[in-house]
């Protein structure tokens, strides 16, 4: 994709990058995801042929036929769980002595400046960048995604949101494909989807060679108009309309993703999110004082009211687990 003319040769390269990091993204999640799926049969099989019982097994009810040409994509971090996805994965590595306690501050100050300050400081950006990449440096894939299993059970599991969560299964329970699409390392972010049991997951490829990590990027951070690109390279080559798709997203930084949908969201916002929500009758669910959820709009397309369905398929979540 040519960059437009009128940029400056800065500009052009940084619209490069995230054209880079967005279709890159978007091949290692499409190939993630068949993996995933190819797990969740071997799982499905292995209970079947252990036979094992649950209290309440779950039992889908007047299926949907899905609308294959639509899916929906979940922005991570404070929108299906609380707090940054790589924040807690560093956490963890410093509990296997990964790094030092100084790398440590570092690294927290860095994903701390980008929370709060909620703008893409090129110093701080490229600080979170260069903290995140020497860690993993010289490490193999493996080792890492091993590693990332345990510190999803140490550190993740309990902060998912159970209403995003219930939003993401009614898509699921409708028939359609559920991605998530993060800044986080695509490896720690497909462990979460495998877990959550979605889709897949597009998020920051890191470069490796031979099963190595070399500390380099291929492109640049999935966040804005990075994310977006992703979204749109996923969809091609998935055969997905748009217009027909959902994205849900905590932050005014991902406006650019939640824009190419028909059907945004605002889940958790921040101050200039909710505001742009509500300038464009975006809706709006806000899971963080336990209060119901303000609506802002009505969707229009057809499947899309299993999502009006979410907070009942957390209640009926919440009475099987009983």
């Amino acid at each position: 994709m040519a960059a437009p003319g009128w940029l400056t040769p800065r500009r052009r390269s940084a619209t490069a990058r995230s054209v880079l990091a967005g279709e890159a993204a978007a091949e290692a999640a499409r190939k993630t995801s068949l993996q995933l799926e190819q797990e969740r049969e071997e799982e499905a099989a292995a209970l079947e042929a252990a036979k094992a019982a649950e209290t309440a097994p779950e039992e889908v009810e007047f299926p949907v036929v899905g609308d294959v040409r639509a899916a929906a994509f979940f922005d991570l971090d404070n929108t299906v769980m609380q707090g940054a996805a790589i924040f807690h994965f560093g956490r963890g590595l410093y509990k296997r002595k990964f790094f030092q306690r100084r790398e440590l501050a570092r690294f927290a100050w860095a994903q701390i400046w980008f929370r709060l300050a909620g703008v893409e400081d090129p110093e701080h950006m490229q600080e979170a960048r260069d903290s995140a990449l020497s860690i993993v440096k010289g490490h193999r894939v493996s080792e890492l995604m091993s590693i990332g299993e345990e510190i999803y059970d140490e550190y993740m599991a309990d902060r998912i949101w159970p209403g995003t969560r219930a939003l993401a299964q009614a898509h699921l329970d409708a028939g359609q494909k559920v991605w998530l699409v993060t800044a986080a390392p695509v490896e720690t972010a497909t462990i979460i989807a495998r877990r959550l049991g979605l889709t897949g997951a597009l998020g920051t490829v890191a470069e490796s060679v031979d099963g190595v990590y070399t500390g380099r990027l291929v492109g640049e951070l999935l966040h804005g108009p990075a994310k977006a690109e992703a979204v749109r390279a996923l969809a091609a080559a998935e055969g997905l309309d748009l217009a027909r798709c959902a994205a849900y997203s905590d932050s005014h930084n991902d406006i650019p993703m939640l824009s190419l949908v028909g059907h945004p969201y605002a889940i958790n916002p921040d101050t200039k999110l909710r505001r742009h929500a509500r300038d464009r009758d975006w809706r709006l669910r806000d899971y963080r004082t336990g209060r119901k959820a303000a609506k802002i709009g009505i969707p229009a397309a057809a499947g899309l009211g299993a999502v009006a369905g979410g907070t009942a398929a957390a209640v009926a979540l919440h009475r099987r687990r009983r």
